[in-house]
């Protein structure tokens, strides 16, 4: 069986397109990519279609990791596309996904699973223009993620 890991942030441009990218080198190097599929999706659709901000690409690219996918709005199907871990960046994300889905087993903020940090969301780079330290905190939410999936799951 697959699991499938959907991260989600507001416009899918920042946030979100930043962890999936992350979190699919992380799921390639364990030599996971046949068993966990990832995937982004923000909640609004002020951005579909759109290319991740410039921003999260230059810092994505800094760390050897390529990202061309688009800005998507969740859609009614990925709530009932099998095995899903909703990561959600922040609060916010988490009770949207909560209003439109109801009670899924499996929501979480990112970093939930961080270990190296006292922060609870991830903030919003796109108007703070913060985007490193955003990675920093999204690369130790999806190692973290990782472990409990790998843990959870028997991978």
């Amino acid at each position: 069986m697959t699991v499938r890991v959907l991260f989600v942030c507001l416009g899918n441009i920042c946030r979100s397109p930043m962890a999936e990218a992350i979190f699919q080198r992380l799921v390639d190097d364990a030599g996971l990519s046949r068993r966990i599929e990832v995937d982004s999706a923000g909640t609004s659709a002020y951005h579909v279609g759109e290319l991740a901000h410039p921003g999260t690409r230059r810092v994505l690219s800094r760390h050897g990791i390529a990202y061309d996918g688009r800005a998507r709005q969740l859609a009614p199907g990925d709530a009932t596309n099998g095995k899903t871990y909703f990561i959600a960046m922040d609060a916010e994300n988490a009770e949207v996904l909560r209003d439109r889905f109801g009670d899924l087993p499996h929501v979480h903020r990112l970093l939930d699973f961080a270990t190296h940090t006292p922060v609870h969301d991830v903030p919003d780079p796109y108007y703070t223009d913060n985007f490193d330290y955003v990675y920093r905190l999204v690369e130790d939410g999806c190692r973290g993620l990782l472990a409990a999936i790998r843990t959870d799951e028997g991978l």
